[in-house]
């Protein structure tokens, strides 16, 4: 940004976390720049359905857009109730204010929609505020740290009404706020090209690794080894030496174990979860290297432990691996994924049976073919999980940057006026 000139002279906003403001601007707390007052969604747990109007919660904003693929669904007539209250409509800005308190997200759809008590509302006075600009505003480090010390932190983050309509935001003359917001967005949109960009060659980077695993647990290494059919049509031919056996032949699970939090004691020892590692206990009671799956929770995802652990009850954990390479089962079960997600879909309560999963059939090498093939997929991994964990910091970077500029911008530090 230092290609961007300051304006000519500043003043004091009055505000700590504004600091200066170009001189002719002026600060405004937001229930000043409202055409009506702030509002909320319904605090009611409505009736869900797999159709009608979608509902969304503080959730639905992602990477500061509003997100409705996978979202919940409400009647017609709770939404003509809740209407009422509270109907978003194009322009509007939602901001969190329990749970995730302060994501921010303008309405950029004329689709019905309703939202949850979780977002509240705000509808910008356009003779004072573009709603683009407030925006903005809100999204900036000046706006978010007032809404943070402004927030509820006793129980679940959250925060009134009344104190978000306190909070002040630095207020350009209109035609200004207009110049700063088209600059913005056309900054914004191409770092967010990027991100697009980046974000779509990890997805394939993921592909590619997957592709790579499922090669090797059903093919192995070798080229020009002759194949057979299998049996098995999800795992179709297999090297002619290779078996087939069903899971518990490789890997026999058990349930976790319980830890209440109050007698967790802090120590070295990893405990683990459905969805990986969550925190550390004085006293282990599974021995490494293990294997931990989700029971209830986060399924279909695989934890490779190295040091002795304490598996919780939402997880399973393996107990025998038959003199199996514990690395080659790893994989394996990595493959195999997508088959324990259709066991749990078809459970009357979401979860994994371990009974079910061992019935699971998979192909089956000989212990020194295991160990080649877990040594080429770590090598193989290593390298791409290399590559995804630079991308993804190159991702974060620009996530700052777009950050940064939209604080440096709406707050007057650089002059965008001719950027426009």
């Amino acid at each position: 940004m230092s290609h961007y000139k300051p304006y000519p002279a500043y003043r004091d906003s009055g505000v700590e976390w504004i600091g200066r403001v170009p001189k002719h601007w002026a600060r405004a707390a937001i229930k000043h720049i409202l055409s009506e007052p702030i509002t909320d969604g319904p605090h009611e747990t409505p009736v869900f359905l797999n159709e009608g109007v979608e509902f969304l919660s503080v959730d639905g904003i992602q990477d500061g857009e509003l997100v409705f693929e996978g979202k919940r669904f409400i009647s017609y007539e709770d939404h003509a109730r809740f209407c009422k209250k509270a109907k978003p409509q194009i322009n509007d800005v939602l901001v969190g204010k329990s749970a995730s308190v302060g994501k921010v997200a303008r309405v950029k759809t004329s689709n019905d929609f309703n939202v949850w008590s979780p977002l509240a509302i705000l509808r910008s006075d356009p003779t004072k505020c573009n709603p683009a600009y407030l925006e903005f505003a809100l999204k900036a480090d000046s706006a978010q740290q007032q809404i943070l010390l402004a927030g509820n932190t006793s129980t679940q983050a959250n925060i009134g009404m009344d104190r978000l309509a306190s909070v002040g935001i630095p207020l350009p003359p209109i035609t200004e706020q207009f110049q700063l917001t088209k600059a913005i967005e056309q900054e914004t949109t191409s770092i967010d090209a990027l991100i697009t960009k980046k974000t779509r060659f990890i997805e394939l980077l993921k592909e590619k690794r997957q592709a790579l695993i499922t090669h090797a647990v059903t093919k192995g290494l070798d080229p020009n080894v002759a194949m057979k059919d299998s049996g098995v049509e999800w795992i179709g031919v297999v090297p002619a030496h290779w078996s087939v056996a069903i899971l518990k032949r490789f890997v026999v699970f058990q349930r976790g174990h319980d830890l209440p939090s109050d007698t967790r004691v802090e120590g070295t020892v990893p405990v683990v979860s459905s969805g990986g590692y969550s925190g550390t206990h004085n006293v282990a009671i599974a021995k490494a290297p293990g294997i931990v799956t989700g029971r209830y929770g986060s399924l279909g995802e695989f934890t490779f432990v190295e040091e002795d652990y304490w598996p919780l009850n939402t997880a399973l954990y393996s107990i025998e691996l038959h003199n199996n390479d514990h690395r080659f089962v790893w994989y394996l079960l990595q493959n195999i994924s997508d088959l324990f997600l259709l066991y749990s879909a078809k459970a009357a309560v979401p979860g994994i049976d371990r009974n079910d999963i061992h019935e699971i059939y998979v192909a089956a090498p000989q212990h020194d073919e295991q160990r080649q093939i877990a040594k080429y997929l770590d090598e193989q991994c290593d390298r791409i999980n290399a590559i995804t964990e630079k991308t993804q910091r190159s991702i974060d970077l620009l996530k700052e940057r777009r950050a940064a500029f939209i604080t440096a911008a709406v707050t007057g530090q650089i002059d965008l006026r001719e950027s426009a």
